[in-house]
Protein backbone atom coordinates (compact mmCIF):
# COMPACT_ATOMS: atom_id res chain seq x y z
CA UNK A 1 0.00 0.00 0.00
CA UNK A 2 1.27 3.69 -1.36
CA UNK A 3 1.54 5.92 1.96
CA UNK A 4 1.51 9.49 0.98
CA UNK A 5 5.21 11.05 1.74
CA UNK A 6 5.42 13.94 4.61
CA UNK A 7 7.29 16.95 3.75
CA UNK A 8 6.78 19.14 6.88
CA UNK A 9 6.92 18.32 10.70
CA UNK A 10 3.38 17.82 11.89
CA UNK A 11 3.16 15.71 8.47
CA UNK A 12 6.01 13.77 9.70
CA UNK A 13 4.76 13.32 13.31
CA UNK A 14 1.40 12.22 12.00
CA UNK A 15 3.57 9.58 9.99
CA UNK A 16 5.62 9.06 13.30
CA UNK A 17 2.17 8.55 15.38
CA UNK A 18 0.79 5.73 13.10
CA UNK A 19 3.57 3.58 12.84
CA UNK A 20 3.88 3.81 16.39
CA UNK A 21 0.38 2.99 17.05
CA UNK A 22 0.93 0.04 14.49
CA UNK A 23 3.87 -1.16 16.62
CA UNK A 24 2.42 -0.93 20.13
CA UNK A 25 -0.55 -2.89 18.53
CA UNK A 26 1.55 -5.89 17.65
CA UNK A 27 3.39 -6.09 20.84
CA UNK A 28 0.47 -5.58 22.84
CA UNK A 29 -2.93 -6.33 21.82
CA UNK A 30 -2.07 -8.28 18.67
CA UNK A 31 1.01 -10.00 20.34
CA UNK A 32 -0.05 -13.25 20.43
CA UNK A 33 0.02 -13.07 16.35
CA UNK A 34 3.21 -11.39 16.39
CA UNK A 35 4.70 -14.05 18.31
CA UNK A 36 3.46 -16.82 15.75
CA UNK A 37 4.68 -14.65 12.62
CA UNK A 38 8.09 -14.69 14.13
CA UNK A 39 9.14 -18.19 13.45
CA UNK A 40 12.79 -18.71 13.87
CA UNK A 41 13.27 -21.33 11.28
CA UNK A 42 12.31 -18.14 8.72
CA UNK A 43 14.63 -16.13 7.08
CA UNK A 44 15.74 -12.97 8.75
CA UNK A 45 12.16 -11.10 9.58
CA UNK A 46 11.60 -7.48 10.49
CA UNK A 47 8.61 -5.80 12.16
CA UNK A 48 7.47 -3.22 9.70
CA UNK A 49 4.95 -0.40 11.32
CA UNK A 50 2.26 1.97 8.86
CA UNK A 51 1.30 5.44 9.15
CA UNK A 52 -2.20 3.75 8.99
CA UNK A 53 -1.69 2.31 12.33
CA UNK A 54 -1.27 -1.12 11.04
CA UNK A 55 2.03 -3.53 11.37
CA UNK A 56 3.20 -6.05 9.45
CA UNK A 57 6.11 -8.91 9.72
CA UNK A 58 7.96 -9.83 6.88
CA UNK A 59 11.44 -9.93 4.85
CA UNK A 60 13.72 -6.54 4.10
CA UNK A 61 13.03 -4.68 1.30
CA UNK A 62 15.21 -6.13 -1.40
CA UNK A 63 15.55 -2.38 -2.80
CA UNK A 64 19.37 -1.42 -1.96
CA UNK A 65 19.57 1.06 -0.75
CA UNK A 66 16.14 1.05 0.98
CA UNK A 67 13.78 3.77 0.03
CA UNK A 68 13.59 4.27 3.86
CA UNK A 69 15.42 3.13 7.00
CA UNK A 70 14.67 -0.68 7.72
CA UNK A 71 13.65 -1.99 10.89
CA UNK A 72 16.51 -4.41 12.83
CA UNK A 73 16.67 -7.94 10.66
CA UNK A 74 16.24 -11.39 12.39
CA UNK A 75 13.87 -10.23 15.10
CA UNK A 76 12.22 -13.84 14.54
CA UNK A 77 15.78 -15.94 15.73
CA UNK A 78 15.98 -14.20 19.32
CA UNK A 79 11.94 -15.15 20.21
CA UNK A 80 12.77 -18.58 21.56
CA UNK A 81 16.45 -18.14 23.00
CA UNK A 82 15.18 -15.51 26.05
CA UNK A 83 11.94 -15.40 27.91
CA UNK A 84 8.95 -14.11 25.91
CA UNK A 85 9.07 -10.41 27.36
CA UNK A 86 12.46 -9.46 27.78
CA UNK A 87 11.94 -10.60 24.00
CA UNK A 88 9.83 -8.46 23.14
CA UNK A 89 11.07 -5.57 25.30
CA UNK A 90 14.37 -5.88 22.67
CA UNK A 91 12.20 -5.41 19.70
CA UNK A 92 10.55 -2.58 21.32
CA UNK A 93 14.52 -0.77 21.96
CA UNK A 94 14.93 -1.44 18.35
CA UNK A 95 11.42 -0.20 17.25
CA UNK A 96 11.63 3.06 18.65
CA UNK A 97 15.26 3.18 17.19
CA UNK A 98 13.65 2.66 13.39
CA UNK A 99 10.93 4.92 14.22
CA UNK A 100 13.33 7.85 15.20
CA UNK A 101 15.56 6.84 12.31
CA UNK A 102 12.18 7.61 10.14
CA UNK A 103 10.99 10.31 11.08
CA UNK A 104 14.41 12.10 10.62
CA UNK A 105 14.99 10.62 7.24
CA UNK A 106 12.08 12.60 6.50
CA UNK A 107 13.78 15.75 8.28
CA UNK A 108 16.34 15.31 5.94
CA UNK A 109 15.10 14.52 2.98
CA UNK A 110 12.70 17.77 2.85
CA UNK A 111 15.38 19.62 4.70
CA UNK A 112 14.55 21.02 8.22
CA UNK A 113 16.60 23.14 9.71
CA UNK A 114 17.12 23.32 13.16
CA UNK A 115 14.53 24.38 14.62
CA UNK A 116 11.89 22.15 12.88
CA UNK A 117 14.19 19.23 13.88
CA UNK A 118 14.40 20.41 17.54
CA UNK A 119 10.37 20.76 17.57
CA UNK A 120 9.90 17.19 15.74
CA UNK A 121 12.15 15.36 18.55
CA UNK A 122 9.98 17.78 20.97
CA UNK A 123 6.72 16.65 19.69
CA UNK A 124 8.34 13.10 19.19
CA UNK A 125 9.61 13.12 23.18
CA UNK A 126 6.41 14.36 24.29
CA UNK A 127 4.65 10.25 23.72
CA UNK A 128 5.80 7.51 25.83
CA UNK A 129 8.34 5.46 24.07
CA UNK A 130 7.15 1.87 22.45
CA UNK A 131 9.87 0.32 25.54
CA UNK A 132 7.57 1.91 28.30
CA UNK A 133 4.47 1.02 27.09
CA UNK A 134 5.61 -2.59 26.14
CA UNK A 135 6.93 -2.38 29.71
CA UNK A 136 4.68 -0.34 31.66
CA UNK A 137 6.64 1.54 32.74
CA UNK A 138 4.82 4.71 30.95
CA UNK A 139 2.74 7.08 32.72
CA UNK A 140 -0.98 7.19 31.31
CA UNK A 141 -1.73 11.22 30.81
CA UNK A 142 -4.12 11.49 33.94
CA UNK A 143 -0.96 10.32 36.31
CA UNK A 144 1.76 12.94 34.42
CA UNK A 145 1.06 15.62 37.38
CA UNK A 146 1.87 13.30 39.52
CA UNK A 147 5.20 11.88 38.10
CA UNK A 148 5.84 15.22 38.03
CA UNK A 149 5.85 15.59 41.99
CA UNK A 150 7.95 12.20 42.33
CA UNK A 151 10.38 13.08 39.67
CA UNK A 152 10.88 9.20 38.53
CA UNK A 153 8.91 8.30 36.01
CA UNK A 154 8.43 11.34 33.51
CA UNK A 155 9.61 10.53 29.98
CA UNK A 156 10.69 13.84 30.05
CA UNK A 157 12.84 13.45 32.81
CA UNK A 158 16.71 12.81 31.69
CA UNK A 159 19.94 10.92 32.13
CA UNK A 160 23.03 11.47 34.57
CA UNK A 161 25.38 13.97 32.50
CA UNK A 162 29.12 13.27 32.13
CA UNK A 163 28.90 9.82 31.55
CA UNK A 164 32.76 8.89 31.40
CA UNK A 165 32.80 5.70 30.09
CA UNK A 166 29.01 4.81 31.16
CA UNK A 167 26.61 4.23 28.33
CA UNK A 168 24.26 6.49 27.70
CA UNK A 169 25.96 9.17 30.32
CA UNK A 170 24.58 7.61 33.41
CA UNK A 171 26.93 7.97 36.20
CA UNK A 172 27.77 4.88 38.50
CA UNK A 173 29.56 7.40 41.19
CA UNK A 174 29.31 11.03 42.21
CA UNK A 175 31.46 13.66 40.44
CA UNK A 176 33.73 15.00 43.10
CA UNK A 177 37.26 12.55 42.61
CA UNK A 178 36.31 13.08 38.72
CA UNK A 179 36.23 16.50 37.99
CA UNK A 180 39.71 17.44 39.92
CA UNK A 181 40.46 19.98 37.09
CA UNK A 182 37.08 21.92 37.41
CA UNK A 183 38.39 24.35 40.22
CA UNK A 184 35.86 25.81 42.16
CA UNK A 185 33.55 23.76 41.25
CA UNK A 186 34.85 20.60 43.21
CA UNK A 187 34.16 21.72 46.66
CA UNK A 188 30.27 23.00 45.81
CA UNK A 189 30.83 19.14 44.11
CA UNK A 190 32.31 17.75 46.94
CA UNK A 191 29.06 18.72 49.08
CA UNK A 192 26.45 17.71 46.80
CA UNK A 193 27.82 14.96 45.50
CA UNK A 194 29.22 12.84 48.49
CA UNK A 195 25.76 12.15 49.96
CA UNK A 196 21.88 11.46 48.44
CA UNK A 197 20.16 14.69 47.91
CA UNK A 198 17.18 12.45 48.86
CA UNK A 199 18.48 9.97 51.90
CA UNK A 200 21.58 11.90 53.15
CA UNK A 201 23.39 8.61 52.66
CA UNK A 202 26.54 8.42 51.69
CA UNK A 203 27.74 6.72 48.39
CA UNK A 204 28.99 3.40 48.03
CA UNK A 205 31.01 1.45 44.98
CA UNK A 206 27.86 -1.22 43.94
CA UNK A 207 25.01 1.38 44.19
CA UNK A 208 23.77 2.97 41.25
CA UNK A 209 23.39 6.86 41.39
CA UNK A 210 21.98 9.85 38.89
CA UNK A 211 22.88 13.50 38.90
CA UNK A 212 20.40 15.75 38.36
CA UNK A 213 20.94 17.89 35.36
CA UNK A 214 19.22 21.42 37.35
CA UNK A 215 20.51 21.15 40.36
CA UNK A 216 23.31 18.96 39.94
CA UNK A 217 22.67 16.74 42.88
CA UNK A 218 23.22 12.89 43.05
CA UNK A 219 20.41 10.98 44.24
CA UNK A 220 20.73 6.79 45.02
CA UNK A 221 18.44 5.48 42.38
CA UNK A 222 16.56 3.67 44.51
CA UNK A 223 15.29 6.49 45.98
CA UNK A 224 14.22 8.41 43.20
CA UNK A 225 13.10 5.08 41.01
CA UNK A 226 15.48 4.89 38.65
CA UNK A 227 16.89 1.93 37.35
CA UNK A 228 20.37 1.56 35.47
CA UNK A 229 17.95 -0.27 32.67
CA UNK A 230 15.10 2.74 32.86
CA UNK A 231 18.43 5.63 33.15
CA UNK A 232 19.28 4.30 29.15
CA UNK A 233 16.44 6.32 27.75
CA UNK A 234 16.22 9.63 29.76
CA UNK A 235 17.40 12.46 28.10
CA UNK A 236 18.05 14.65 31.06
CA UNK A 237 17.19 13.77 34.32
CA UNK A 238 14.95 16.66 37.00
CA UNK A 239 15.17 15.15 40.51
CA UNK A 240 11.71 15.53 42.41
CA UNK A 241 13.27 18.70 43.79
CA UNK A 242 13.47 20.44 40.67
CA UNK A 243 10.48 18.83 38.97
CA UNK A 244 8.12 20.18 41.34
CA UNK A 245 9.46 23.77 40.89
CA UNK A 246 8.74 23.37 37.23
CA UNK A 247 5.06 22.34 38.08
CA UNK A 248 4.44 24.80 40.07
CA UNK A 249 5.55 27.42 37.76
Amino acid sequence: MEHPIPRTVEEVFSDFKGRRAGLIKALSSDVQKFYQQCDPDKENLCLYGFPNETWEVNLPVEEVPPELPEPALGINFARDGMQEKDWLSLVAVHSDSWLLAVAFYFGARFGFGKNERKRLFQMINDLPTIFEVVTGSAKQPKDQSAAHNNGSKSKSSGKARQSGSQAKGVKMSPPPKEEDESGEEDEEDDEQGATCGACGDNYANDEFWICCDVCERWFHGNCVKITPAKAEHIKQYKCPSCSNKKARV
